[in-house]
């Protein structure tokens, strides 16, 4: 279901919108919902990190447990080599 949402757009920003639309063979209206699609996928991607980061970080503050920087940064270094490593265990 779709519904009409008006937006206000001030004539430079109309006029971009239209020269991308005109360049991409495209219509305003396209270019408008594909720009305000992305924007909403990337900023539902960085809440859903912050949320995470969030919870990683009080389950830190509740256990303790915890792999050092110089572990995990051996572990990435590994990946995609004959020797990849296996993740380093948290620790207190």
């Amino acid at each position: 279901m779709t519904s009409v949402t008006s937006i206000k757009l001030d004539d430079d920003m109309k006029g971009r919108v239209r020269h991308l639309a005109e360049a991409r063979k495209r219509t305003s209206h396209w270019i408008m919902r594909e720009a305000i699609s992305q924007y909403v996928e990337r900023e539902e991607k960085r809440e859903a990190l912050r949320q995470e980061t969030l919870e990683a970080w009080e389950e830190f503050r509740e256990t303790g447990l915890h792999a050092t920087a110089e572990e995990v940064d051996k572990w990435l270094e590994s990946w995609g080599t004959d020797n990849q490593l296996p993740s380093p265990e948290c620790q207190k």
